[in-house]
């Protein structure tokens, strides 16, 4: 099992209180990781501030451009790869991610993953494009395949419905073959992208018994096309962690937390099928050995990475003694 910390390139007034981390917090949690043995970063992507956002802070959460920040992290660490979780397909044009991408792979030697999505919220790329009509499903079907091609071909091209470009020669390649491609999502289309055309996936706060349901659909739906997904396929889980003596201290921690009003939020939209009472069986919640079992659970479940973990932390310092704590507790065990 891997473990990758969530970073805060855009949890200011989601995940976390308006405000949590300046830029030199930010890169700190990102050595620190590297430091307690996580194996990975991943960082979220926002442009603007959310309606709910600016209803429930006065000060403007702080997003930061995730590519400009890990190219800066690949600088002062050494190991740990750098992720998207996610980029929002939307947000870019497919020619100018993948130059992104493929600089900072090079940048880091190797270390860059790239987790896609069609994003959370719509009002965001409503705000970047006011009656731009778009289906985020078809272009997400679309941009994957597209970065695809501008990964491998000399000399890439794509006419579909929602992207187009033409003749166009993007170098240099990634130093990954393949660089990674991550599905993210807990929704039926996520699920069919990795399947067909992803090397993960990529979901959010399920139980075991929903990973393992959730991955043999995309094994059977890979297989119906001719793909056979083999142990390299990543299924990466992002999930929120509490840990203390107690279970029932672990939930106190959890359920005064931003977290758990940030998933609480998303139980109309990206989390719609889920129950908020439920949210101990999908989040990493309760003693270090309540900790360790529930890992295992997951493990066998199909998970291989305990992707972008949020701790239920109220600043910077407190999340890094969890980390801490993590490390010795948890990953290193």
């Amino acid at each position: 099992m891997r473990y990758g910390l969530g970073v805060p390139t855009g949890t200011e007034g989601l995940m976390y209180a308006v405000p949590y981390a300046d830029i030199d917090q930010a890169v700190e949690l990102a050595i620190k990781a590297e430091e307690y043995g996580f194996e990975s970063v991943w960082g979220n992507d926002h442009i603007t501030t959310q309606r709910y956002v600016r209803d429930g802070f006065d000060t403007p959460p702080r997003y930061y451009d995730p590519f400009a920040y890990f190219s800066y992290v690949a600088a002062v660490t050494e190991r740990i790869r750098l992720a998207t979780a996610i980029m929002v397909l939307p947000f870019r044009n497919p020619v100018v991610a993948a130059k992104q991408v493929a600089t900072l792979d090079h940048l880091s030697h190797g270390r860059a993953v790239l987790g896609v999505g069609i994003g959370a919220y719509r009002e965001e790329f409503q705000a970047m494009a006011p009656g731009t009509p778009l289906h985020r499903g078809e272009h997400a079907e679309e941009a994957i395949v597209a970065l695809r091609r501008l990964f491998t071909e000399r000399r890439a091209g794509f006419d579909g419905k929602w992207v187009k470009f033409d003749d166009v020669e993007s170098y240099p390649k990634p130093v990954q073959t393949p660089l990674p491609i991550l599905s993210g999502g807990n929704a039926p289309g996520s699920r069919s992208r990795a399947a067909r055309l992803a090397d993960g996936w990529l979901p959010a706060c399920l139980s075991p018994a929903e990973v393992a349901s959730g991955l043999g659909l995309i094994r059977a739906e890979a297989e119906q096309h001719g793909r056979t997904l083999g142990d390299d396929f990543d299924v990466a889980l992002q999930v929120c962690v509490s840990v203390a003596p107690t279970r029932e201290e672990a939930w106190r921690r959890f359920e005064s937390s931003q977290l758990f009003h940030h998933l609480v939020s998303l139980s109309k939209t990206t989390l719609k099928d889920q129950g908020v009472d439920d949210l101990i069986s999908r989040n990493l919640i309760g003693t270090p050995q309540d900790i360790i079992e529930q890992v295992e659970q997951y493990r066998e479940a199909g998970v291989t990475t305990m992707a972008a973990l949020l701790f239920a932390a109220g600043s910077v310092g407190e999340t890094i003694d969890m980390m801490a704590g993590f490390g010795q507790e948890v990953i290193a065990r």
